[in-house]
């Protein structure tokens, strides 16, 4: 008991050291958008070049997003997110790009994302997380910027939020019962749910009208502290993931049941809230 109250102050002063601003947040963007540059390398224009000399004028733009664009880039380890808008004709010849699917995989290159204006269009009622996320981080690389103008309903955005929460609720309480308790097992089972939950956080900072952080980290110091989580199982979850806090089989346990706990709280509140109105935001 003594040692976990010993790691809960020592994190306690790590999220004291560790609050960020809005205005920070677009600094750290624009300044490791610039460093992950010579580490992506020319990647982005050699691939826009193969579709471009594949597809001609059905190519209608190429957009590189996700970590590549953040602080939380790996060169050699993370991969590369494309998001590549086609014409109507261009999406019904997918079949043309099976070898450059192919041969960027090697490079550590994702399958991209095929899409078309329309499809954009017509799935921000459906989807309004995944653009969302998208648009957070994102560069243009090619052609139209599809992304810029996006407008999304926050009506919308709450209902996916919280389905996507009690799903994943759900999920975690079973993989929990898998785990017997071991810790590796734990470990590994925070290690991939930690992340999942910064997909859906992001979209909770929206309806806030907070502004959304670069990093996974910053997402969730701050939901838990805009919706009064308990930062410091939080982070120690977080450190857990990272492997820089290493607790024993009792105490990732414990951990664990903290953060099923919150997790429903979470939910409830997300529940609780009323209604948001159904216009179009800024954003």
């Amino acid at each position: 008991m003594h040692k976990i109250r010993a790691l809960c102050l020592l994190i306690r002063t790590e999220i004291l050291q560790k609050v960020t601003t809005g205005q920070r947040h677009e600094r750290l963007r624009l300044r490791y958008s610039m460093a992950n540059s010579k580490y992506v390398g020319e990647i982005p224009r050699l691939l826009t070049d193969d579709y471009h000399k594949l597809l001609g004028n059905r190519l209608i733009s190429v957009i590189l997003y996700g970590s590549a664009t953040t602080q939380e880039y790996a060169p050699k380890k993370s991969d590369l997110n494309f998001l590549i808008v086609l014409s109507e004709e261009g999406i019904e010849q997918l079949h043309l790009v099976y070898g450059l699917v192919a041969k960027w995989q090697k490079k550590k290159v994702k399958t991209p994302l095929f899409l078309t204006k329309a499809y954009i269009k017509s799935s921000l009622d459906t989807f309004p997380l995944e653009f969302l996320n998208i648009r957070r981080n994102y560069r243009l690389v090619f052609g139209e910027d599809l992304l810029k103008e996006l407008r999304f309903k926050k009506a919308f955005i709450r209902l996916q939020c919280e389905r996507e929460l009690k799903g994943k609720l759900l999920l975690l309480r079973e993989r929990y019962v898998e785990t017997e308790g071991k810790a590796k097992a734990l470990k590994g089972l925070i290690s991939n749910s930690i992340s999942g939950f910064t997909f859906v956080f992001r979209g909770l900072l929206y309806l806030l009208d907070r502004e959304i952080p670069a990093t996974k980290y910053e997402t969730v110091n701050m939901i838990a502290r805009e919706l009064q989580l308990d930062q410091e199982l939080f982070l120690a979850l977080w450190q857990i993931k990272e492997g820089s806090l290493k607790p024993s089989t009792k105490e990732i346990g414990l951990f664990f049941q903290r953060y099923l706990k919150e997790i429903r709280r979470l939910v409830m509140t997300i529940d609780s809230w009323d209604e948001p109105s159904g216009g179009n935001s800024n954003e």
